[in-house]
């Protein structure tokens, strides 16, 4: 707004106690070019500072007002690109994003009555099944909130209008005062009308997604990740192939640096253990990578993918690259690995479950660490998911494969101690 009408406002007395909700406060320290702008987050952390905002002093004026009794409501995007020194004077509070679950019931409660009002239509003339309105959601949106979503819907609405008004049109009479033929009417729909799976795609189109789903793992050195983004969870095949070399890794699919990290970390670890699990080369030696490359691959290489909690899955998926037997086809993992074997606990876990719920897996194998956040599950999947909670890579393996994996558990078996004092 303009700055002499809000500075105005905050001088009153009546207004000094009032509450401010500035927008989008990611972009504060650059503008559109990249280029940055220090004054403005300057300005912006005397506002926040309690030691300062009490005379504030604006530019644009040059005069003192009391910003002490006003309360700012920031919204961002993202905390990388705000000021640290900013960023210190504020108390973030994460808002994640809504699940596929979640906006269901959003649609149902409010967004479809809100537009079925705006368009003049009543339940009666249209009726949105829950199945179509999960399509909607998983097929032709991909967002955090529910904006693109509204839209959807208001496009359906429209679509319905135009049939029901040209089923309520009124027939013209000619100069002659007849009425046309019974054939150049049209005929009014039925009511409601649904609105099917075919009735969506010739409305809003083709899908402009794919919901990934889980697929059977025909091959070794195939492995079911989750993942977490700020649209949600989702899930993530990672692939792993090898052929004659000279014992280099080979890593695709836009990785970031942590990725390519914990990567290294798998065949650090799986080649100190090959011998007690046992893996071996191309040509049955012990060492899994003499004279053996590895290529390991991450699809959808077009996204950029970063993140620790994929350690798991890598070790899963070279586990059975190794030892040629199949990782099972309905399980789905994610965390941090260490080089001594540890899983440590990740972000996202509802998410990630959600994610695995929605593609069809049976069982999720977590960090023991991440047990309290499965208290934020609805009942409904908890109930049809098996979640194997790990402390270590022996058990992670153990849980991916049919029949366990041979490891430390039972190749060796550690001698009872007893006291002699």
């Amino acid at each position: 707004p303009d700055p002499v009408f809000r500075w105005t406002s905050w001088s009153r007395k009546d207004e000094r106690g009032s509450l401010h909700c500035p927008d989008s406060w990611q972009g504060v320290s650059s503008d559109r070019f990249g280029r940055r702008l220090r004054p403005v987050g300057y300005q912006r952390t005397q506002v926040l500072d309690p030691e300062q905002n009490h005379s504030f002093t604006d530019h644009y004026l040059n005069v003192a007002f009391d910003l002490s009794q006003v309360l700012f409501i920031a919204t961002a995007n993202t905390t990388a690109t705000i000021p640290p020194a900013l960023l210190d004077r504020m108390e973030v509070l994460q808002v994640p994003g809504y699940t596929q679950e979640e906006k269901l019931e959003i649609a149902h409660r409010h967004l479809i009555p809100n537009q079925l009002e705006q368009h003049g239509l009543t339940p009666q003339q249209l009726h949105i099944p829950q199945d179509t309105t999960q399509d909607v959601i998983s097929r032709y949106t991909r967002e955090a909130g529910v904006r693109s979503l509204e839209r959807k819907f208001g496009a359906i609405c429209r679509a319905v209008a135009v049939k029901v008004a040209e089923g309520n049109r009124v027939p013209e009479t000619s100069s002659s005062g007849q009425e046309p033929q019974q054939e150049d009417k049209a005929a009014p729909p039925e009511m409601p009308i649904v609105i099917d799976h075919v009735a969506l795609k010739d409305i809003l189109g083709p899908p402009l997604f794919d919901m990934e789903v889980s697929e059977r793992l025909t091959l070794p050195g195939v492995a079911l990740g989750l993942a977490w983004t700020p649209l949600g969870g989702e899930i993530m095949f990672v692939e792993a192939s090898r052929m004659e070399g000279e014992g280099q890794l080979t890593l695709t699919g836009q990785l970031g640096d942590v990725m390519k990290e914990s990567a290294h970390l798998a065949i650090s670890w799986l080649r100190a253990n090959a011998k007690t699990y046992q893996l071996t080369n191309m040509v049955g030696g012990p060492d899994p990578m003499e004279g053996t490359d590895i290529h390991l691959h991450f699809p959808a290489g077009a996204v950029t993918k970063d993140g620790p909690s994929a350690g798991v899955t890598i070790v899963t998926c070279l586990a059975s690259l190794f030892s040629g037997r199949l990782v099972r086809s309905d399980v789905a993992m994610t965390g941090e690995i260490t080089l001594r074997g540890l899983v440590l606990p990740v972000g996202g876990i509802k998410d990630k479950v959600l994610a695995a719920h929605r593609a069809g897996v049976k069982r999720v194998i977590l960090p023991k660490r991440n047990e309290k956040d499965l208290e934020e599950l609805p009942a409904n999947v908890r109930a049809d998911l098996d979640f194997v909670m790990t402390g270590n890579l022996d058990e992670v393996l153990n849980a991916s494969f049919d029949g366990g994996f041979p490891g430390k558990s039972s190749v060796r078996s550690h001698p009872q101690l007893s006291s002699k004092l």
